[in-house]
């Protein structure tokens, strides 16, 4: 029988499968290249497979190699969490954190999150990152994440996932725009035409599709933004009309431009925000406790709401009220 897989070998080939380079690949696991390369032989043998195809132009892995990477991920994952749980044990809610979040929701709800964790506990370390959801749950399912905040649906097979809250998506145009006249505003009522998306890749972009009952492929204009704030801005431009959240609109997205927004008639698009994590994660107090304070924040009266008419031409602005110049701070205007 041949010896088993050390952990230590699977972490030279998830090293040199996110580098594809022997001495980059040492450098971040601590060795020298002959000792990741000696590592990788041994794996190899005790698999009775080749795993990596090496020549002076390139390094790639074959497809055992790719094979033996997913489960070997998962392995490191997993030994990941089994190390947390023992160490969790006796302090919970200390410790390092890492925690992502999708850009549409990241500026928005992650600020009052944060201070509320910094302020009930004091001993967690807190680590960020901010991407699309599809890298978001790639690097949760790899163990390089603990939790990841994301808008649903979405395939999150083997995750543990609970519901924050959930959001519609409002209209946001100028405010001489035809779809805004209409007293009992629905989203079939919306041109498809003249809608602006998001790039591949952001969820709101599939949301906003599904909830228009259009394809993936439908954008006629064939222009996209990166961000909601340049998707803000293009509807600035006369470009389109967008379909934006409401969360980010409610904190001040709109607050400094001309452009109004106005909720649809039921039954309007929507989304829910959800938090995710491994079902082998061993941070579950960790996990329940932001997935509280999440639905706490949800809950509380919004002082940054606006007022929203549901009436013909005169829509409101989201953001009149709470102008930056009648004494309130700067919206969020980061990227989406």
């Amino acid at each position: 029988m041949n010896a088993l897989p050390s952990l230590r070998q699977l972490a030279y080939l998830s090293a040199l499968a996110d580098t594809l380079n022997f001495t980059q690949a040492a450098q971040a696991c601590f060795v020298t290249q002959s000792t990741l390369s000696g590592g990788l032989q041994e794996l190899e043998r005790s698999l009775g497979a080749q795993l990596v195809e090496r020549s002076r132009q390139r390094v790639a892995l074959t497809p055992a190699g790719e094979l033996a990477l997913a489960r070997g991920r998962h392995l490191l994952a997993l030994a990941r969490d089994l190390v947390e749980a023992v160490g969790q044990a006796a302090q919970p809610m200390a410790g390092l954190m890492r925690l992502g979040a999708i850009p549409t929701v990241a500026p928005f709800l992650l600020p009052p999150l944060l201070r509320g964790l910094r302020e009930r506990h004091p001993d967690l370390q807190l680590a960020l990152r901010e991407d699309q959801t599809e890298p978001l749950l790639a690097r949760l399912r790899a163990g390089e994440l603990d939790f990841a905040l994301i808008a649903l649906p979405w395939d999150t097979t083997g995750l543990r996932v609970t519901p924050l809250l959930a959001e519609e998506l409002w209209l946001v145009a100028p405010p001489d725009d035809p779809a805004l006249r209409r007293a009992n505003l629905r989203v079939q009522a919306i041109d498809p035409q003249r809608l602006m998306l998001l790039a591949e890749g952001h969820c709101l972009r599939s949301h906003t599709l599904a909830g228009c009952g259009l394809s993936d492929g439908a954008n006629p204009q064939g222009i996209e933004a990166t961000s909601l704030v340049t998707l803000v801005q293009m509807v600035e431009e006369g470009l389109g009309i967008a379909l934006l959240p409401e969360m980010a609109l409610k904190a001040g997205l709109l607050a400094e431009g001309p452009l109004l927004a106005r909720p649809l008639a039921a039954p309007a698009p929507r989304r829910e925000i959800a938090l995710v994590a491994r079902d082998s994660s061993a941070r579950v107090a960790a996990f329940e406790a932001i997935a509280g304070l999440a639905r706490q924040l949800a809950r509380r009266p919004a002082g940054q709401r606006r007022r929203v008419t549901g009436g013909t031409a005169s829509a409101a602005a989201i953001g009149a009220a709470n102008h930056p110049r009648a004494g309130r701070g700067q919206p969020p205007r980061s990227a989406s």
